[in-house]
């Protein structure tokens, strides 16, 4: 990311993401519980993504960056606003002990001297020395330089110095925080230089990146109202692009992190701001205002609801159908949490035409993108039955039932959520059209995974199907359905599993629907031409369904 005017190269990734994995609810129950579903208990079926799936949560390939080093590729005085060309033999190399000796000392252009050298130290591409300087006691002389205002270059010196200590770890960081470093670098916004204003919004950025107990305190100190102001223009193009990346990027990184979420009055506060921002051109600023936005929906309905009276879930969903993954995948993810809140979050999403974008998510080249998108259908068809309906008018039925026939395993049990979720809630006629789209095959060859938890979802899923049946007298039918495509023999195979609830259940299935058979009367069973194997609709009453 580079930093206006500075022409910087892109910082490295640090290595250590911190981001807290969840508390994983081990059972089945227990996720089955966060499903809202409208023709049961309205508060079971949603399920909120952090406490459901691990791998979701994930934030080390596509996530965005936690901190960032500012490492110089360019000659010195391409990057630094200090003329170099008298001192370059002396900076050379120095040593920590020189460095310590030339920042202690009374001499001015020694100390800046001293300063400059111990920020090319830290700024190398390999194992900057931050330890060292930090045992050296460095830290509170560079934050005292933050202040010298006669000294512009120093100030920058000191704060590039202190940004790439605090892009470390969390040990790290905190030996900035402790040196006093926040309410420096918060004044520091305010300066007249845009490279310093620009080096204190990055070093705010990495201190608040570490976790949720030193972004409360950025806040505290008072780093919103400043930090917004840079943004105050009539015209956010007339930043340098480099600025406002770093802008945009400290702000998200203030939106980020739960137990605890940021304080409500702060997202109030920089919400008008990223509403601005996912109206911008460049792809690096929607991307980390998309990340944003994803970390603020990411917690109760009401922290939803903040957010999307707002009005920006149109331009989020124009985001979503752009072709550039790093904007889709947060955009993606923000829609994602969206529709784990209300019927009325969920639909405001569809109102914006979200589901049109779905073909191409459920099929999309990356897994990770199919896979959050099922896991969204998963929530959406966990809703009311107009909006299944909405699912079902879209044509995503197909899609959904091509990631349980070939999508990888993670996809695949999103889209046994959807599916399951969708038969618990939807109408006698969606859950036939549902078993006509094809669905019995790829979900009970599903039955052979070794995840008892999926297992049981899609048990789940068969005996809604079977009660929608019942409901049309078709038992017999979608009976000869399940043997035809071996379904039966998996579902008997789990008689003897060691899961007690998976042995319960397939039993329950077993018994209840397919041990009677020798006492049945031949002419029930329909006769085995090559339709028969279809749900057919005759009529538009709900009793004339012939499987």
């Amino acid at each position: 990311m580079g930093a206006g005017g500075l022409s910087l190269s892109a910082p490295l990734k640090n290595p250590a993401s911190k981001m807290s994995t969840n508390e994983n609810a081990s059972t089945p129950a227990a996720r089955l519980n966060r499903f809202k579903n409208k023709g049961k208990d309205s508060t079971e079926m949603r399920r909120r993504r952090i406490e459901v799936n691990v791998e979701l949560r994930k934030a080390k390939k596509d996530d965005q960056m936690l901190k960032r080093r500012n490492v110089s590729t360019l000659p010195d005085d391409a990057t630094s606003p200090l003329q170099e060309n008298k001192g370059n033999q002396v900076l050379a190399h120095w040593s920590v002990e020189e460095i310590v000796k030339g920042v202690n000392s009374n001499n001015m252009e020694l100390q800046l001297q001293a300063t400059q050298a111990a920020r090319k130290l830290l700024s190398r591409e390999k194992q900057p020395p931050i330890d060292n300087i930090i045992r050296a006691g460095l830290i509170p002389k560079l934050v005292s330089f933050l202040g010298r205002a006669e000294c512009s270059p120093i100030q920058f010196e000191s704060a590039w110095a202190l940004t790439n200590i605090a892009s470390g770890t969390s040990e790290q960081t905190k030996a900035v925080v402790d040196g006093g470093a926040i309410p420096a670098f918060i004044s520091l916004l305010a300066s007249p230089h845009t490279h310093i204003s620009e080096q204190a919004v990055w070093a705010l950025g990495n201190i608040a990146g570490d976790g949720s107990a030193y972004r409360d305190l950025v806040i505290k100190y008072g780093a919103i109202e400043p930090l917004l102001s840079l943004l105050a223009v009539p015209d956010l193009s007339s930043l340098a692009s480099g600025y406002l990346r770093n802008v945009t990027w400290t702000l998200s990184n203030l939106c980020r992190n739960k137990n605890p979420a940021p304080p409500i009055e702060a997202i109030q506060q920089i919400l008008p701001t990223l509403v601005r921002l996912l109206h911008h051109d460049d792809p690096e600023v929607l991307a980390d205002t998309c990340w944003a936005i994803s970390y603020l929906t990411d917690g109760s309905n009401d922290r939803i609801e903040v957010v999307v009276k707002t009005g920006l879930v149109p331009q989020l969903v124009r985001l979503l159908g752009c072709s550039e993954l790093p904007i889709m995948t947060p955009s993606l993810r923000a829609i994602g949490n969206i529709v784990t809140g209300t019927d009325e979050q969920t639909q405001l999403v569809i109102d914006s035409g979200a589901l049109a974008v779905f073909p191409s998510l459920l099929s999309h080249h990356k897994n990770n993108i199919q896979k959050e998108a099922a896991w969204t259908m998963s929530n959406i068809t966990a809703g009311r039955q107009d909006q299944i309906q909405r699912v079902v008018d879209h044509g995503l039925v197909p899609y959904l039932i091509g990631i349980l026939r070939k999508g990888d395993f993670k996809s695949q049990k999103e889209a046994v959520w959807a599916v399951t979720n969708y038969t618990s809630g939807g109408t006698i006629d969606q859950i036939v059209y549902l078993v006509q789209a094809g669905v019995l095959e790829p979900l009970l060859n599903l039955l052979t995974t070794k995840d008892s938890k999926t297992v049981l979802v899609i048990l789940d899923a068969v005996s809604n199907i079977f009660l929608a049946a019942e409901k049309i007298n078709e038992t017999e039918k979608l009976c000869l359905m399940i043997e035809e495509c071996g379904g039966l023999d998996k579902i008997e195979a789990l008689q003897s599993h060691e899961n007690e609830q998976v042995y319960r259940a397939s039993s329950t299935i077993i018994e209840k629907y397919f041990s009677a058979e020798e006492e049945e009367d031949q002419n029930v069973v329909p006769d085995s031409t090559a339709d028969s194997y279809t749900f057919q609709i005759q009529g538009n009453t709900p009793n004339s369904f012939n499987f």
